[in-house]
């Protein structure tokens, strides 16, 4: 199938970005008229989609490992400096004026890319559109619940689907509307989890001390499971161009990055910091009835509503991104769908999923399992990204990325870029056979004492192939 490069200019009616009405672009190029918006918007754009229940339940996760207080703290920081790549990969959305499901045409040819984006860019918004769900999905059930309305399996599906609806429709504004609506849904957000965090801080024990010390592999152990399952967050945004590529062209990078990473990094620190403590002052059935009930148990009654409503507002903050932005993936591998279609399938295929998942686990389970084999394609797909973008210094050219005849600087060898294409499958081989999980450890992970390095070497195997065999023949693009 032959694509036409999009018209750049002038701008299309039907292509206003404007929070007043849907937004019908989708992969297709932004004219510089058409440019709007300054950087340091997108600091609350990722701020809202990070002040999120599910940082609470990961930060009671490290306490389970076994760690120390300030042991777990210390993972929560280190895992939030890679706040920085979702950061630096933004910039290519302004730079090329379309999305990054377009954009890693660059790594992986034109017909790779539609594989690329069909297999990790799906299963990345698949998983976290699920696990934000199942967490209102729970909450809302349990309020309701102790509110008499006590259904095990309709109460569950039926928050799901008004969730999701909501989501879906904020996903079909699009833009305009997150840009807009963002910055006062992260506030209320701020506002609702700093009051449940000063509620949580009289259960806190300040004395914790772990029942048995973790030393030597042991230790290690923990600390690097620990910090995979922290990483799995911000090396999942590989989508983080999408929601910057309407910035004028001569934005700054450096910009870019510092807002999108400190959006992210800061909120993630803070309540995953207040997840920790408040697992301290839990004992072993508050976890088996499930984090969400326990929390609710430690807030006075007119607060347990609000947190709920606090928990639904971050959902539909992350999965109306993440449904806006799968819209889009959809469009680069090859459906002729437009924009809106697109977000409406993403929506019901989450919405299924979420549904499936809330009649079968537990919401910590859950999170920790899927949270950790993500890091399987999530960490390789960002660390080939990011050398991407150092190596070209945002250099991508938008016309040529929609050029999909044989030749066109992207077709690579055959419609595929052999060296992004190769450095994702050995890293994400890599990462898999260092991985420690509760059901499969790979066998450098049992070597080594069940030591966690999938992230790093998985990360560092595909970046460096990658960056090598870009020098070679096989990283020859097509004309310049």
């Amino acid at each position: 199938m032959t694509q036409t490069p999009p018209q750049i200019e002038p701008p299309l009616d039907d292509f206003i970005d404007a929070p007043s009405r849907p937004e019908t672009r989708g992969i297709e190029l932004i004219g510089d008229s058409e440019r709007h918006g300054r950087a340091r918007d997108l600091f609350f754009v990722w701020a809202a989609p990070n002040v999120s229940i599910l940082n609470l339940t990961i930060g009671a996760t490290l306490i389970l490992l076994g760690l120390e207080v300030w042991q777990a703290i210390a993972v929560i920081v280190a895992s939030s400096l890679l706040w920085v790549f979702p950061g630096l990969i933004a910039g290519s959305g302004p730079a090329s004026g379309t999305s990054g499901s377009v954009v890693t045409r660059a790594m992986y040819g034109i017909l790779g890319n539609k594989l690329f984006v069909a297999f990790v860019g799906w299963f990345i918004g698949a998983v976290f559109l699920s696990l934000t769900w199942l967490a209102s999905s729970f909450m809302g059930a349990d309020l309701l619940r102790r509110l008499g309305i006590d259904d095990p399996v309709w109460v569950p599906i039926g928050v799901t689907v008004v969730v999701a609806t909501i989501t879906i429709l904020v996903a079909i504004f699009g833009h305009g509307l997150i840009v807009r609506a963002y910055s006062y849904m992260a506030a209320a957000l701020f506002v609702i989890f700093l009051a449940v965090a000063g509620f949580i801080l009289p259960a806190v024990d300040w004395q914790y001390a772990a029942p048995e010390p973790l030393t030597g592999a042991a230790l290690w152990s923990s600390l690097t499971i620990g910090f995979t399952i922290l990483a799995s967050t911000p090396l999942s945004f590989i989508n983080s161009p999408d929601i910057a590529r309407y910035l004028p062209r001569s934005t700054k990078p450096s910009h870019i990055a510092l807002a999108t990473g400190l959006g992210g990094a800061i909120p993630f620190i803070v309540f995953t910091t207040v997840g920790v403590l408040l697992a301290t002052g839990l004992n072993g059935a508050a976890f088996e009835a499930g984090l969400d009930v326990a929390l609710l148990d430690l807030l006075p009654a007119w607060l347990g509503p609000v947190l709920v409503i606090g928990v639904v507002i971050n959902t539909i903050a992350l999965n109306a991104m993440t449904t806006y932005t799968s819209s889009m993936a959809l469009q680069a591998i090859g459906f002729r769908l437009r924009r809106i279609p697109a977000a409406i399938i993403v929506g019901v295929v989450g919405t299924a999923l979420t549904i499936h998942l809330v009649l079968s686990s537990s919401l910590l389970e859950a999170a920790n399992l899927m949270l950790q084999f993500l890091v399987i394609v999530s960490g390789p797909a960002m660390a080939v990204f990011v050398v991407d973008v150092l190596l070209r210094r945002y250099a991508y050219d938008g016309v040529e990325l929609f050029d999909d005849h044989p030749g066109g600087r992207y077709w690579y060898t055959g419609g595929w870029s052999i060296p992004g294409l190769v450095a994702l499958l050995a890293g994400g081989l890599t990462t898999a056979l260092c991985l420690a999980t509760s059901v499969w450890a790979g066998p450098i992970a049992e070597a080594t004492g069940y030591i966690d390095l999938s992230v790093p070497v998985g990360m560092l195997v595909a970046g460096v192939l990658y960056a090598v065999l870009l020098r070679t023949p096989l990283g020859k693009e097509g004309r310049p």
